[in-house]
């Protein structure tokens, strides 16, 4: 259930927290760009969830290290539309919008995706609780990514990237069944657009990239 302010103190309060989680999206960015993995860790709960096996800064600062000194010589990162909502004063829900670019090997990948977020304040700080990736294409900055398949990394078979398959509406728009010409719904409610356009929550793993 959405999250409604009731009075002054809660409406500055959400204010803040969007503030705070803008600036998260950020320097999630600056961090990973700059491979300054504890900033970068920091931003993630004690207990966040590497893996099925792993969880905990230590193990996700392994990670981020191996991946990104395997893959990448060079990033950067642009974030563009942010959606937040709050589930309660502690919880939200996010999807921004993510513009990449990887120097990897003698090749440049250019990448367009977006991060289905979950947040949490602890101890009186905006963290990230949750990162699901979801790509719609990546490949060389020569080569357009046309047709299926659109992740194209070298030395890699092309493969999907979960863009934007994760949200019902896709399947639903090209399906034979669907029809424009009908009536249109009332509008979501303060913090429930994504709740309606995503899917259900307990669909999704906690993954972080």
């Amino acid at each position: 259930m959405p999250w409604s302010p009731s009075n002054v103190e809660e409406r500055f309060d959400r204010l803040e927290s969007l503030d705070a989680i803008r600036q998260l999206a950020a320097k999630y960015c600056v961090a990973l760009d700059m491979r300054d993995l504890d900033a970068l860790c920091g931003l993630f709960p004690e207990d966040v969830r590497v893996s099925r096996n792993e969880r905990g800064r230590r193990a996700l600062k392994i990670w981020f290290d191996q991946t990104l000194r395997e893959q990448f010589s060079g990033t950067a990162h642009v974030t563009g539309n942010h959606i937040i909502e709050f589930e309660d004063p502690n919880r939200a829900r996010g999807l921004v919008y993510s513009r990449n670019e990887h120097e990897t090997g003698d090749e440049w990948v250019i990448m367009t995706m977006i991060y289905w977020d979950g947040y949490e304040r602890i101890d009186g700080r905006w963290l990230f609780r949750r990162r699901l990736p979801l790509y719609w294409y990546a490949t060389d900055l020569n080569r357009p990514p046309i047709g299926a398949n659109k992740i194209r990394w070298p030395d890699r078979e092309p493969y999907e990237g979960g863009y934007p398959g994760f949200f019902p509406s896709w399947e639903r728009f090209w399906s034979e069944a669907y029809e424009a010409d009908c009536d249109v719904p009332a509008p979501a409610q303060m913090d429930g657009f994504l709740e309606r356009i995503g899917p259900d929550d307990g669909s999704v793993s906690v993954r972080v990239r």
